[in-house]
């Protein structure tokens, strides 16, 4: 995303952390409560942390300094009577430290990724703010006295997340222009005339404002706990008449072709079967419906793509993988060390995290009888 340490360096993250969140329930406000034994702002402090931002302001109420002081590394700032003027406070005390970019995030957000961060970040290098959303999809309604009363246009509608980033110099400004009420920062960067790109939002970056809401949380917050995840996946493709075969993204010459809706690899469909299958994504017919005449004589590279850009989208990269061909003939060893580094290609990872290897079914079977080619296949997906 063209993040480097050096801009991160270059960046300050506030965290609004001011307000009460009386709507959470609790004894304490909501980003003072535990989420997997620990306070939420500490999540929210970690993930910034992650992704390189290391200058943190957090901006707090009076009565939570003590707390906040057993948050270690963090510039503590009390905030004002409304969340812009709680920002304000922020922008003043960094003025003169420096600082290009500064992202503004509520404290209550604390399962920001930092992908997210660094997608924001990567915009701010050609727009002077950016800031993440998704897009609506539900229908909307209006309501009157608990009935609905009509209906609401959904495009071009998003729902606003954090953080939000802007230019430092330009932010402040801003800020010290504004005149009434904004809020977020976004309202506040477009009263002063400053665009604002939407980059894309992520759903598990939830704002915590319900007593339901901490239960979604910890809910994703162990399933980011699983660093490792294995899938498997099995196909087999009949022999047909033809001159070739397709293994593992690599035309092999052959006596015969194997039948299928798309190119019919057989060791590629293995393989994207077996990494859906580790993140519980179904399977290639639930992707690319054979029902479907456009995938007819598909090449496969399409489909493998595809699952490893959804990995990518949940969190996950591959670890290694290992692919088994069950045939008599054609022999695979001599064309092995080119269907590894094809799935490398094609997957974007080195060529030693692919294997690829052969094996006889000693002439029993479908296989023996040489009827077709069946494949087997293991991915293991790590945490990206």
């Amino acid at each position: 995303m063209n993040v480097t340490p050096q801009t991160a360096a270059r960046t300050a993250a506030i965290i609004v952390a001011a307000g009460r969140g009386t709507r959470a329930g609790g004894d304490l406000p909501k980003q003072w409560q535990r989420l997997a034994g620990q306070p939420v702002l500490a999540h929210t402090i970690a993930a910034f942390r992650s992704a390189g931002v290391s200058q943190l302001v957090l901006v707090i109420h009076p009565d939570d300094r003590a707390r906040a002081e057993q948050l270690s590394g963090v510039t503590l700032v009390e905030g004002g009577t409304t969340r812009d003027a709680s920002v304000r406070n922020a922008l003043e005390a960094l003025d003169g430290s420096g600082i290009d970019t500064v992202l503004i995030h509520d404290g209550a957000r604390p399962l920001v990724s930092a992908a997210l961060i660094h997608r924001v970040l990567a915009a701010l290098a050609t727009s002077p703010g950016a800031a993440p959303a998704l897009a609506v999809t539900d229908a909307l309604w209006r309501g009157t006295g608990g009935l609905v009363s009509g209906t609401q246009d959904r495009t071009q509608l998003y729902r606003a997340q954090t953080p939000q980033g802007f230019r430092f110099d330009a932010i402040l400004q801003a800020h010290r222009a504004l005149t009434g009420p904004a809020a977020d920062d976004v309202e506040v960067a477009r009263a002063a005339g400053i665009d604002v790109t939407i980059v894309e939002g992520d759903d598990s970056n939830i704002k915590l404002t319900f007593p339901a809401d901490f239960a979604r949380a910890k809910a994703i917050l162990k399933d980011r706990s699983m660093t490792l995840r294995i899938g498997n996946g099995y196909d087999v493709h009949a022999f047909t008449a033809g001159d070739h075969v397709w293994l593992c993204g690599v035309k092999v010459p052959h006596d015969k072709a194997l039948l299928g809706h798309s190119d019919a690899d057989v060791g590629m469909h293995a393989l994207t079967d077996a990494i859906y299958g580790a993140l519980a994504l179904g399977d290639i017919g639930r992707h690319f419906p054979p029902s479907d005449p456009q995938w007819k004589g598909a090449a496969s590279h399409i489909f493998l793509a595809h699952a490893i850009a959804l990995a990518a989208e949940h969190g996950w990269r591959l670890g290694n993988c290992d692919i088994t061909l069950v045939c008599e003939r054609p022999k695979i060893g001599p064309h092995a060390a080119a269907m590894q580094a094809e799935l490398a290609r094609i997957m974007g990872v080195a060529a030693d995290q692919v294997s690829v290897k052969a094996t006889t079914s000693e002439r029993l079977g479908f296989t023996g009888r040489e009827e077709g080619i069946a494949a087997l296949a293991t991915a293991c997906m790590v945490r990206a």
